[in-house]
């Protein structure tokens, strides 16, 4: 896969602070803005991601209650059906106002953490750019080398000439 990236899934943890939910959007919105930044465009490469930040930043506004403008309520009961593994179907139970305004949540969140990820790479452009060179070099990376190239700035601690 072309720029895969692999995090834990939520389901091994129980319990999610706003910060950690937040901080995990930003991460998975960072290839996207890598694009925009060194490649001046974007792909269809980060659509599994952007797809996994929406569900999480839904989750966050519809499931707990953590919309600054919505406040500590949840939208919408989840039925799942257990014959079609672990598919669920949220029933609609709020009016369409409530559904615009839960739209425009979600996009707040991702907006304000696309302009995050966007922000720390711009502010690590060198960092960026020999994490670059690796992969084109390696071709992947594990999360000690991508850790090494993070602390020394460049490809494998490599001393810059």
């Amino acid at each position: 896969a072309l720029g895969l990236t692999q995090q834990l899934p939520l389901d091994d943890k129980y319990n999610y602070s706003r910060e950690y939910l937040i901080n995990r959007i930003t991460i998975l919105l960072g290839g996207r803005a890598a694009e925009e930044i060194v490649l001046n465009q974007l792909t269809t490469g980060a659509g599994d991601d952007l797809e996994k930040a929406s569900e999480m930043a839904r989750k966050m506004v519809c499931e707990w209650g953590m919309s600054e403008k919505l406040g500590p309520v949840t939208f919408g009961k989840n039925e799942e059906y257990i014959f079609l593994g672990r598919e669920v179907a949220r029933h609609k139970d709020y009016s369409e106002k409530t559904a615009l305004q839960i739209d425009v949540e979600i996009k707040r969140i991702i907006g304000e953490c696309a302009h995050r990820a966007r922000v720390i790479l711009e502010e690590n452009l060198e960092k960026l750019h020999a994490l670059v060179r690796a992969l084109l070099e390696r071709e992947s990376l594990d999360g000690q080398e991508v850790a090494l190239i993070l602390r020394s700035g460049t490809p494998f601690g490599a001393a810059t000439a």
